[in-house]
């Protein structure tokens, strides 16, 4: 019999090579990549909003895969950290930001000394964890007290009423499309992450100040320039949100 704990690392190890298979094309994809321009502009506005500047401040990219965070967090004058488990997403990040420290661990394991970081950051990482609970506290560990977490995700697995009508997304790769079931099927969030579970899993973690944020439509608008009219039609309906969240000031 397998045991919770072999199994877990199996799934780990597959979600590894899963997305270190797909480095080589990431940035290829327009809901990947973050365009210079219009896409870049709506982004920053929504991480000053939630952030503020950076004047400096120590901030951890977690699943930081091409980097593309990590270049708009460089540019609002954070001192970025970039973390991701596949070793050829970050040979690429390298690569684009070579005054940027970037580190292979597992986001539930980072191995970062406590409170060595004052913002935390993540996109679209949520709903691929295996333990989040063992996550969000490894993240409260890591932030310095008074410290902002900012979680950028969504339910990608409900099938709301366009996606139903538009018959769900195109054929492609069936390889690759049932690797990423298979993994999906044994992730936390395998229904779905929804932002008030995430924020409630966040809650118990210790995180305070917890808002939820679902003004995402001057980054879709951005990204309908690059994308077709069907997938920008369903990104606008689907169920995406921003996190935010402060670790409490010790007293």
């Amino acid at each position: 019999m397998t045991t919770p704990h072999l199994k877990n690392r199996d799934i780990r190890d597959e979600i590894r090579d899963y997305w270190s298979d797909r480095a080589a094309t990431f940035d290829a994809d327009p809901g990947h990549k973050i365009a210079d321009g219009a896409e870049m502009t709506a982004w920053a506005k929504l991480f000053r909003k939630h952030l503020g500047t950076g004047h400096g401040r120590r901030l951890l990219d977690l699943a930081s895969g091409t980097g593309e965070i990590s270049r708009l967090c460089k540019k609002m004058g954070f001192d970025v950290t970039g973390l991701d488990w596949a070793e050829p997403m970050l040979d690429r990040a390298r690569a684009k930001l070579p005054d940027v420290t970037f580190l292979q661990a597992d986001a539930e394991r980072t191995m970062l000394p406590a409170g060595s970081m004052d913002v935390i950051v993540t996109r679209h990482l949520v709903w691929t964890l295996v333990d989040p609970a063992a996550a969000f506290a490894e993240w409260h560990r890591v932030l310095a007290p008074g410290g902002q977490l900012l979680v950028i995700d969504g339910d990608f697995v409900t099938k709301n009423w366009l996606a139903r009508l538009l018959g769900g997304h195109k054929a492609g790769n069936h390889g690759a499309a049932e690797r990423h079931h298979r993994i999906l099927r044994q992730v936390h969030f395998a229904q779905g992450a929804r932002a008030d579970d995430v924020a409630r899993m966040l809650s118990q973690a210790g995180f305070t100040d917890l808002h939820i944020d679902t003004g995402f439509g001057r980054i879709h608008r951005a990204q309908a320039r690059q994308m077709g009219w069907r997938k920008s039609l369903l990104r606008r309906w689907e169920h995406r949100y921003a996190i935010c969240a402060s670790k409490p000031v010790a007293t």
